[in-house]
Formats: structure tokens, C-alpha cells, sequence
């Protein structure tokens, strides 16, 4: 399912004293099928710009285009619903969501209020306790008695148990040690791929946004700035410190080395094992030319 904002606008209490204008002349298509990763530094509309994508937010400006839906400010409720269906978000710390006395109930709740059968509910909450790790015997336990990375892998569950053509992630990492992060996020990445789904990744690590992304989307101060492939745009470091945002260690790594050899930029090395290649080769050529 294909999303794309057009003009889109919004300003928190509007018409009164304390309006404030979060987003602005927002222009950006996110492709089906596509891991897309949003990236700007605090306060650059990132998160007011989730919230639109399952008209969480309807914008006060433009318009907001999800599969076949067209969101306005003008869109009444009952015409959002398919929308919030398809539209999957996992915000940050996402199990302070939880709520029910068992796993098994929390994952349920979603598919049961979108008039799932119970029998066909329970499936789905037992194939994705399998599938996200969890031990046997977690679904009658109470979510609150779970470990805290377990809590997470619930309600994440809750969220695929609504089977969503997009899944969107609000710094799904947050809290994370570096093990749990990495675990998350190749998790993530796997059930893109698996499920065909549309993926969002909102976040502030550039690593991640190079590692996991094929399309990228840059905002500063309540607007987009720049789209496109990893490669393309964290090819320009200056470009990107005018926005208050920094390159992957692997492409600072690769740029200093590069200065320091004489050597001309070559197209970014977004991870680590591309960058490994690419030392071994400048190594090989220079003790060649030597």
C-alpha cells in the first residue's frame, strides 16, 4: 500500500493562543513494499509525521493518501477505520501499552476489536508468540510479570496480530542494550521481508536508517528536505550537518581514511562488512602501485 502526503500541513491547537505549526509543506510518497526510514534531528516533525500515516493526526493542510483512503481535515471518523486497520505503529517503549490480566488476551485485543472471530484471534496470537521467541507458557502469564524485553516482543505482537499491510516503528529501540537493539531491529527486518509489508522506521540512528532502509527521508524543521536511496544521501556529509545530522560511523571511518590516503570519495560504505571490502581493496591497489 502505497502513502504519499501531499502540501500536507498541521498545527497543534489551532486557532488558539498556543498554536504551533509542527509540520509544513510536506511532499513525500513512501512506497509499497518499500523499508523506508525516517530520519531528522529532535524536533523536526518526525513523530507528528507518524501520526499521520494512520490519520492518528488528520492534517490541518493537504492531503494524506493511504491505499485507496484520501485523509483530509475534513475526513469523519468512520472513513479512518480501514486505514488504522492496515496501518500498524509500534511507538516507542511500547509495552507501557499493555493492559490485560494475560499475553494472550493483550495480543487478541486488536484483531477482536476489528470484529476478528475469537478462534481466528487466538491463531494468530499463537503463531506470533512462536515467531517473535517467546518462551512456552508466556500467554497465560499477566504481560507484567515478563522480563522487560519480553514485554516488548508482546506488545509488538499486538500490533502484527492485526495483520497490517505497513508496519511503523517510532524508535522501536529506545531503552535497548546494543545486543537487544540489534535483535529488534534484524527482527524487524526479517518480518519485512517474510510478510511483504511496508515498513517505517522512525529514528535517530543513522546506522540503522543506512543498514535497514532502501529509502530514506529527511526532515528538518517541520518539513522534508531530501528523499532517496541510502547511498545517495548519506553520500554528502556537509549537506547533511546543515540539517543537524551526522553520517554512519562506517561512512565517517570511510571518509577520514580516504583523506588520509589521498583518495578520492568512493560511494558510501552504509555497513560494516561493505566497509571491510572496501579497506581490504584500497589496501591491495596501494601496496600494488607501491
Amino acid at each position: 500500500m502505497d502513502i504519499t502526503l501531499e502540501r500536507v500541513g498541521y498545527t497543534y491547537a489551532a486557532g488558539t493562543p498556543f498554536q504551533k505549526q509542527a509540520l509544513h509543506d510536506v511532499d513525500v510518497r513512501i512506497p509499497s513494499g518499500s523499508y523506508t526510514a525516517i530520519i531528522g534531528h529532535t524536533g523536526s516533525g518526525k513523530s507528528t509525521l507518524l501520526q499521520h500515516l494512520n490519520a492518528l493526526l488528520k492534517p490541518t493542510e493537504g492531503v494524506v493518501r493511504a491505499g485507496d483512503t484520501e485523509i483530509t481535515r475534513a475526513t469523519k471518523g468512520k472513513a479512518l477505520r480501514p486505514v488504522r486497520r492496515k496501518v500498524g505503529i509500534v511507538f516507542q517503549f511500547p509495552e507501557h501499552q499493555l493492559f490485560e490480566e494475560t499475553v494472550l488476551k493483550d495480543i487478541m485485543f486488536g484483531p477482536l476489536n476489528f470484529g476478528v472471530p475469537e478462534e481466528e484471534a487466538k491463531a494468530r496470537a499463537t503463531e506470533l508468540l512462536a515467531l517473535l521467541g517467546l518462551p512456552e507458557g508466556t500467554a497465560e502469564k499477566s504481560p507484567f510479570d515478563l522480563s522487560g524485553g519480553q514485554m516488548r516482543r508482546v506488545a509488538i505482537a499486538g500490533v502484527l496480530a492485526m495483520e497490517p499491510d505497513v508496519l511503523v516503528l517510532d524508535e522501536p529501540t529506545a531503552g535497548l542494550d546494543p545486543a537487544g537493539r540489534k535483535e529488534i531491529m534484524d527482527l524487524f527486518h526479517r518480518l519485512h521481508r517474510e510478510r511483504s509489508m511496508t515498513t517505517i522506521l522512525v529514528t535517530h540512528s543513522m546506522e540503522d536508517a543506512a543498514q535497514y532502509g532502501d529509502h530514506i527521508i529527511v526532515m528538518h524543521d517541520g518539513t522534508n528536505v531530501l528523499q532517496g536511496p541510502p547511498g545517495e544521501v548519506f553520500s554528502d556529509a556537509e549537506r547533511l550537518a546543515q540539517w543537524r545530522l551526522g553520517v554512519p560511523r562506517t561512512v565517517a571511518f570511510q571518509r577520514e581514511f580516504e583523506r588520509g590516503a589521498g583518495l578520492p570519495p568512493a560511494p558510501p560504505c552504509l555497513t560494516e562488512e561493505r566497509l571491510a571490502a572496501y579497506l581490504a581493496s584500497a589496501v591491495r591497489e596501494g601496496d600494488g602501485r607501491r
